[in-house]
């Protein structure tokens, strides 16, 4: 287990705030530098990270809100585990809740709405998807300026439930696509993709963008599907694998 840490001119951790914790793990466990089913050992997390058990406890207590991590009786916290099971359920809910916010979005979204949007696909379609130095792995700029895309489709939705469980369900499905960037072995024109649903959303047709958004969600869910990913979690010596629903 080990977390991106920066560090301090003198090569120390610098000292973090509870917030700080939070975000940090919540980074590396979408990321998938820390490993679904990994244990977060509290002790060694504090002293990496240079702050307090205390403020460790309330991370996680953060982060399984988020279902990031899972708490178990007399065992600490691990990474939440996945699973086709869970992968499946999850983009189902996200295709249905994606649909609703989008439809909300082109019911009430003003121009200032339509302006971030335009903005935020342009930053899009300007960034390579692969780290030039590592193709292996997604951009982190691109991976940034990919959910601020999806996020400002939806943006003018004034439904704040609706938002934050988008929100919600958009980063576990970016666990899961970090996760199978390594593995990906199907080419495929996700900007093409993206800017067909733009073009639809701009349009304010509702029942388009819902379609694309469902399409587009659904391949991608797809793709990680038949990837070797949820083989090798699952496979002996990995705690990765969910065992619900087997």
């Amino acid at each position: 287990m080990r977390l991106a840490a920066s560090t301090d001119p003198a090569g120390k951790p610098p000292l973090m705030n509870n917030r700080l914790v939070y975000e940090r793990m919540h980074a590396d466990i979408l990321s998938g530098r820390l490993l679904p089913g990994a244990k977060l050992n509290i002790a060694a997390l504090a002293l990496e990270l240079a702050v307090s058990a205390g403020a460790v406890r309330e991370a996680l207590a953060m982060l399984e809100a988020d279902a990031l991590v899972a708490s178990e009786p007399q065992r600490g916290y691990r990474v939440t585990a996945v699973s086709e099971e869970d992968l499946t359920q999850l983009v189902r809910a996200r295709v249905e809740i994606e649909k609703l916010c989008l439809a909300e979005a082109i019911r009430h979204g003003d121009l200032d709405w339509e302006s971030a949007l335009v903005a935020a696909f342009h930053q899009l379609t300007r960034l390579h998807e692969r780290d030039q130095n590592d193709r292996e792995h997604l951009s982190t700029e691109w991976t940034l300026a990919h959910a601020n895309f999806h996020h400002a489709m939806i943006a003018g939705c004034p439904n704040v439930w609706l938002r934050r469980m988008h929100t919600l369900l958009y980063q576990q499905s970016e666990r899961y696509r970090q996760l199978s960037a390594p593995l990906a072995v199907v080419s495929r024109d996700v900007q093409g993709e993206h800017k067909t649903l733009f073009d639809a959303v701009l349009r304010r047709d509702a029942a388009g963008a819902q379609k694309l958004i469902a399409r587009h969600l659904e391949k991608t869910a797809t793709l990680l599907l038949t990837s070797p990913l949820l083989g090798l979690l699952g496979s002996p010596g990995s705690p990765g694998m969910s065992t619900k629903g087997k």
